[in-house]
């Protein structure tokens, strides 16, 4: 199958948590997709169970799990391992999800996205198999987006001959497509409120479904977070009379500032600290910025580090992750959209994009506008999907692009609101409506492009345009910033 026609067939999936009335082909109709390991493992079977070919280590959490996961490949890469990368969603093309070690290149990371032609071969092949077993009723349904792709991701690490797999979970943990394998080690990363009408209502329930991703005398990394999550993890633990890992020993001294000015003109700090892991001293510099990097890249080295002393590849051999690798793999990390500083292009002011998708997001999002001179006039561009917290993410930053709250720092300050290319989008109007609430001023576009173009007119050279509120947002700015095609 050609890619440009694997993409067509993705698009025509429809929403993807819905499937059609009739239990096959596009998912038109609004009627809620039951979801099941067992579809996701009779595809799999049927194409040769390519997840047993590989050792996994499956990362759940609300938020950080992408940073968390994208530092460990680094890692594993960084090793000498052929390590797979499997993440969600993406900023600018699906074939951002499926990564695979390639030539090793100075200052890199070398994780090389899957090649057009191959994605659309791939896609073939798990398409046929599909239709097979539908045809054999073997399948209540066609799968959804996001199976495919795992599926997808699943085969090519098998015909890649990777190694060590890293796989973000997409929604959830329990019934995530990406929990169909047996992970060596189990890592579960901060979790928050989001898809609630799905995951459930508190944090415990949350958690528990987070928690789905244990096994039985498994091997779970963690680090401490609100006490509901920490219960609901624990019990699950137990249960399992899982082997706890704390990542705490991985964090900076707190006595350590353990930031220091990007190199880029940017005036969010880049971490570099120094830890001390069995006596040795090992030089963390990660170009993920923010405080809460810290936790991400915590989680990584602990578990490169418990990969090294208690596991072992498929075919026996030790994982040989050296400190020297693990500081190349943090070091040599890419993970765009996350804090993400593009400098002054031609006479404009310059960009921070993040992908700040619910309120924590949004917190952390905050924290590090603090870092910002005071001075410097903002304009924030802000949209995000429907089925979003809006009012809490819209409360937790429009505040600080207040032009009439009086402060003087803050009267060149502009908010802009504009929906994002999604079928799940929040109109204008709506994030309008949850402004209006707060009673911050804020102008309307109709596009991302009409927006940032509008961002550029009335921003100072001196000031900044912050970018957030979704992933699609962010890939959207992005590409129009850097002249990426979709």
């Amino acid at each position: 199958m050609m890619y440009e026609e694997a993409l067509e067939r993705l698009a025509a999936l429809g929403p993807e948590l819905r499937v059609g009335r009739a239990g096959v082909g596009p998912a038109s109709a609004a009627v809620r997709r039951k979801f099941s390991l067992e579809h996701i493992r009779a595809l799999l079977k049927v194409l040769g169970d390519p997840q047993k070919s590989f050792a996994a280590v499956l990362i759940a959490g609300t938020n950080g799990k992408g940073s968390t996961a994208a530092t460990l490949a680094a890692i594993a890469n960084a090793a000498g391992l052929k390590a797979g990368l499997y993440t969600s969603p993406h900023l600018l093309r699906v074939n951002e999800r499926v990564k695979v070690s390639g030539a090793v290149a100075e200052g890199s990371s070398a994780l090389l996205e899957i090649p057009d032609a191959e994605f659309g071969r791939v896609f073939g092949r798990v398409d046929t198999a599909t239709a097979r077993l539908i045809a054999r009723a073997e399948l209540p349904h066609y799968p959804s987006f996001f199976e495919l792709l795992t599926a997808i991701a699943f085969c090519w690490f098998a015909e890649q001959g990777v190694e060590l797999a890293v796989l973000e979970v997409g929604l959830g943990g329990r019934l995530d497509a990406t929990n169909s394998v047996e992970p060596i080690v189990s890592v579960i990363t901060d979790i928050g409120l989001d898809h609630t009408e799905y995951l459930g209502h508190t944090l415990r329930e949350i958690a528990g479904e987070k928690a789905g991703i244990l096994r039985q005398d498994g091997v779970l990394v963690t680090l401490a977070q609100h006490p509901e999550a920490n219960a609901a993890i624990g019990e699950a633990a137990v249960r399992l009379e899982v082997r706890g890992v704390d990542a705490a020993r991985c964090l900076p001294a707190r006595q350590s500032p353990g930031m220091r000015e990007h190199g880029e003109g940017s005036p969010l700090g880049r971490n570099i600290y120094d830890l001390v892991i069995d006596g040795e001293v090992l030089h963390v510099d990660s170009p993920l910025a923010g405080q809460h990097q810290q936790r991400n890249v915590a989680l990584a080295i602990a578990t490169a580090i418990e990969l090294r002393m208690n596991h072992r590849l498929m075919d026996g051999r030790e994982f040989a992750i050296s400190n020297a690798a693990i500081e190349q793999g943090v070091r040599t990390t890419e993970w765009p959209g996350r804090l993400e500083w593009i400098a002054s292009r031609q006479g404009h002011a310059p960009l921070l994009l993040d992908v700040a998708h619910n309120p924590a997001g949004s917190w952390t999002l905050r924290a590090a506008l603090a870092q910002l001179p005071d001075a410097m006039p903002r304009t924030l561009i802000f949209g995000c999907l429907a089925d979003k917290q809006i009012d809490e993410m819209e409360q937790v930053l429009l505040p600080l692009f207040d032009s009439t709250s009086g402060d003087p720092a803050r009267a060149r300050d502009h908010v802009i609101v504009a929906p994002v290319m999604n079928p799940r989008a929040a109109t204008v109007e709506e994030l309008a409506a949850a402004a209006q609430k707060l009673d911050v001023p804020v102008h309307t576009s109709m596009s991302l492009r009409e927006a940032l173009e509008h961002a550029e007119a009335v921003t100072p050279k001196d000031g900044v345009i912050v970018a957030t509120g979704s992933v699609f947002l962010v890939g959207e700015v992005r590409a129009l910033v850097l002249g990426e095609a979709r």
